[in-house]
């Protein structure tokens, strides 16, 4: 079941005026003008306890564009069911008007002229006013602010700090406690150094350590808030020593660990919560079967798969919240409780409409000295973009396309592997490709982009093997991610069938002729999780493929063939 309440009290009146107008853009402009910061914060509060969720910001310090994927295919129980709906099937679903704020905070729709009518998103100095207008109005007593994780990587500040930009960011911003997955990428050492000096309660009741089997961090909570007990558990991305390098955090397990996160509730039950919440980075499918096996979680904050909703799904008694990324959003979650059980609740997914939010100017003056030791190198214009350039998408993405491009080129490969990663902004047609926009799809702690030679049969197992990863029908087997993407290379998918029976018609474009299976090729690719892979860092490859060209346009890429979906 799914519940929506009201997201943008101008939405209405804006796509009224745009329409009424006849003007397209110029109406919808004006409509612009209607979208301000009480528009965005109006809330009717519930109960004694308002809890606050950020999630998979990926140190995206300043506003941004990010477009939302136009393809979202769920399979198995997931099929055809929020998240996986986009464009005009999610926007029927949630009674989203075309062209207004909602739709192109939510949509893909329409994207490069609504996003020069409403402008950029997110930036913490603004999340940071939402967060402590919401204090200020609740009572910071009654206020829980959580983070999903997927917080301290995903910059080039970030990178170069080892994720304490971050650290000082979310300290400032007031964060209670936080789960993790994109955090493991600096190490073991590291990620503890980090979290002992977080104020956040780094929770993670599924890591191990995996010679005595003991946890490595804070398992669970509680927090007195609004005169309850709210038991909050931590569950880290599952899959991480799979999905990203297994050598960076060679003592520790993770795992899905059902039958520990029962155990937590039933300890936090035992020891007087009114409410047990899981912070979560499973990912959204993988929450949503959790949540009909495990008994007494009253809220999930799912994470990891960067979803955006503006109406809760249900599971029996339990809420799922998905705030999407980048800081696009801040969810609030008000709970009435009663007799040790939420009674009611009340949802708003705050959109951080940057122009329409005065900033938090303490913030402000955090980011700013956070980037200024970098402000040159990422100001620094590569060239420009004739294309707009965006990465989310379950099978290709334009800026991946580019990364893909770059690599075939400065080495001088047939093929290009480029990872599914979701994180990253989207440049509009006409906007400058600084190094902080290269930079901001590419800042990891293992970015040599390496070359070798893989036959056509090796080529099938990885994408069949990657596939297996995303469509397995059972979300306890998913690992959450998006198609890798191929570049020189063209083939056909079937999403419902078999693993193993996926990929056909693999072809090597600048040929025509099918890949054979014995028969090797030159392959370039980065992001490997294979311990002393060489090669340039992918953020210079993709630098000096752009400025050789100075000028980028993107052609629609038309070499996956998608079906069963």
């Amino acid at each position: 079941m799914i519940s929506r309440r009201h997201f943008l009290h101008a939405t209405a009146a804006a796509h009224a005026l745009a329409t009424a107008s006849g003007l397209g853009p110029l109406g919808r402009a004006a409509a612009q003008q209607r979208l301000t910061e009480a528009d965005i914060l109006r809330f009717e509060p519930l109960g004694q306890v308002t809890i606050l969720h950020v999630t998979d910001i990926h140190a995206q310090l300043v506003p941004l564009h990010f477009r939302e994927p136009s393809i979202n295919l769920g399979v198995g129980p997931a099929k055809g069911k929020p998240p996986h709906l986009t464009d005009q099937a999610f926007r029927d679903f949630f009674k989203v008007a075309n062209g207004t704020a909602e739709a192109h905070a939510l949509t893909a729709d329409d994207f490069t002229q609504l996003a020069r009518t409403y402008g950029r998103m997110g930036g913490m100095d603004r999340v940071a006013r939402l967060v402590s207008a919401v204090r200020a109005e609740r009572g910071a007593d009654k206020v829980l602010l959580l983070d999903g994780g997927d917080t301290w990587q995903g910059s080039w500040t970030a990178l170069q700090t080892r994720g304490d930009d971050m650290v000082q960011v979310m300290n400032a911003l007031g964060v209670e406690a936080m789960a993790s997955h994109w955090e493991f990428t600096y190490g073991e050492d590291r990620v503890k150094e980090l979290a002992e000096t977080s104020k956040a309660a780094f929770l993670a009741q599924n890591i191990r350590d995996n010679e005595w089997q003991e946890p490595v961090f804070e398992p669970r909570k509680v927090f007195e808030k609004g005169g309850a007990r709210i038991a909050v558990i931590g569950q880290a991305f599952p899959r991480t020593p799979i999905a990203n390098p297994r050598w960076m955090i060679p003592k520790w397990e993770f795992g899905l660990r059902e039958e520990d996160v029962q155990k937590q509730v039933d300890e936090a039950r035992a020891e007087g919560a009114d409410v047990v919440v899981l912070l979560s980075h499973n990912g959204f499918d993988v929450d949503a079967k959790l949540a009909t096996r495990v008994n007494g979680i009253d809220v999930i904050l799912t994470a990891h798969t960067h979803d955006a909703m503006p109406g809760v799904v249900t599971a029996g008694r339990t809420i799922l919240v998905a705030t999407g990324s980048h800081g696009k959003f801040v969810s609030r979650l008000d709970l009435d409780i009663r007799d040790k059980k939420v009674a009611g609740y009340r949802y708003k997914l705050l959109p951080v409409f940057s122009d329409a939010i005065r900033p938090d100017a303490t913030m402000a003056g955090l980011v700013e000295t956070i980037r200024k030791p970098f402000a040159g190198a990422l100001a620094e214009e590569i060239g420009r973009t004739d294309s707009l350039l965006y990465r989310r998408g379950n099978f290709n993405g334009t800026f991946d396309d580019l990364i893909a491009e770059a690599m075939l080129a400065e080495r001088d490969a047939e093929i290009a592997l480029t990872p599914g990663f979701r994180w990253g902004g989207t440049l509009l047609p006409g906007d400058p490709i600084t190094f902080e926009a290269i930079s901001n799809a590419t800042a990891i702690t293992y970015p040599a982009c390496y070359r070798m030679e893989m036959t056509g049969g090796q080529l099938k197992e990885i994408l069949e093997d990657i596939a297996d990863n995303i469509f397995h029908p059972d979300p306890y087997f998913q690992g959450g991610g998006d198609m890798v993407r191929v570049g020189g290379v063209g083939y056909a998918i079937d999403v419902s069938a078999p693993m193993g029976r996926r990929i056909s018609d693999l072809t090597l474009l600048k040929t025509g002729r099918p890949l054979e299976a014995s028969k090797a090729y030159t392959v370039a690719g980065w992001a490997s999780v294979n311990q002393g892979t060489q090669g340039p860092p992918i953020w210079d490859v993709v630098k000096a493929h752009v400025a050789r060209h100075k000028t980028i346009r993107i052609e629609p890429n038309s070499a996956v063939k998608v079906s069963g979906a």
